[in-house]
């Protein structure tokens, strides 16, 4: 891929996350559906076990319900031939169930890191994920601070 494609590639996951953003679930699902190829491998932490553009889907079905005000930050972002790197922030407060717990009104404050492949035709056909989840959890005062 050309360093044209890279750039196209990067502008194409920023505006994924304007779409994440906006908090509308049908606008979330849409950017999915339009971004992700229908069979997109998404290796993070899932629900239900479900794959592909669902999974992602359910993904934002739980963040959206337990965090209503939930933002994005692109800290960074890194990349190169077909792969898009992205380190962000993700806040929110925690107004609805999540993981089993009640809503605290808390607010977390916890980091990710993306890996996104694309295809030639601009769509992400792969997805490696991390999450800190411990640090969110223990903010939600799940598991005490160390």
């Amino acid at each position: 891929m050309s360093a044209t494609d890279a750039s196209r590639n990067t502008a194409l996951l920023h505006h994924f996350h304007s779409a994440a953003n906006s908090r509308d679930l049908d606008a979330i699902s849409k950017a999915i559906d339009e971004f992700f190829t229908p069979d997109v491998l998404f290796h993070a932490p899932v629900p239900n076990g479900l794959t592909g553009p669902e999974a992602m889907k359910q993904v934002w079905r739980t963040l959206l319900r337990a965090y209503p005000d939930i933002n994005v930050t692109i800290e960074e972002t890194i990349a190169e031939g077909d792969r898009v790197v992205s380190r962000n922030t993700v806040t929110g407060t925690h107004l609805g169930e999540y993981q089993g717990l009640q809503p605290t009104g808390k607010t977390v404050t916890y980091s990710e890191m993306f890996i996104m492949r694309f295809t030639d035709e601009g769509r992400v056909a792969e997805v490696r994920g991390i999450v800190d989840v411990l640090t969110q959890l223990r903010q939600l005062g799940a598991f005490p601070s160390p």
